[in-house]
């Protein structure tokens, strides 16, 4: 399971870099724009694509640092869609926003539900190779 949540982010960080940088900045280009203009920046990528690693060459550290991402992960994105849900501006920006959150917020209930329901043997785990789960 941690391999398939690990490529999941790793496949997510690529669909966010398409979605928030690449599509925007190439059809504000075609519109003669500045490239920038539909652009929304942040480094989650970065971090999505970090964590991913991190599953996959597990540390002493990687529990704590999967955990405290996907609270932050859940509780940033719940606070969007409630604020983006009270009055919706349905443009192909924002649905883009909109369906990349859908799947950011799968991914990271999907891997906090993992990481409290083995907490135990995650927290002795040493490499995953070691113990199965």
């Amino acid at each position: 399971m941690l391999r398939f949540l690990a490529h999941f982010l790793l496949i997510l960080a690529a669909w966010t870099v398409v979605i928030k940088y690449l599509f925007p900045v190439g059809y504000a280009v075609w519109q003669g724009e500045p490239p920038l203009t539909h652009v929304y920046l942040d480094f989650w990528p970065v971090v999505h694509v970090w964590l991913g690693w991190s599953l996959l060459d597990w540390q002493r550290h990687t529990y704590a640092f999967a955990l405290i991402v996907s609270v932050a992960e859940i509780v940033i994105v719940v606070s969007k869609f409630v604020l983006f849900l009270a009055d919706p501006e349905w443009t192909i920006w924002r649905t883009n926003w909109f369906v990349n959150k859908v799947f950011v917020l799968g991914c990271f209930t999907l891997l906090l539900g993992y990481l409290l329901t083995h907490a135990a043997a995650l927290r002795r785990r040493g490499a995953p190779a070691t113990t199965g789960v």
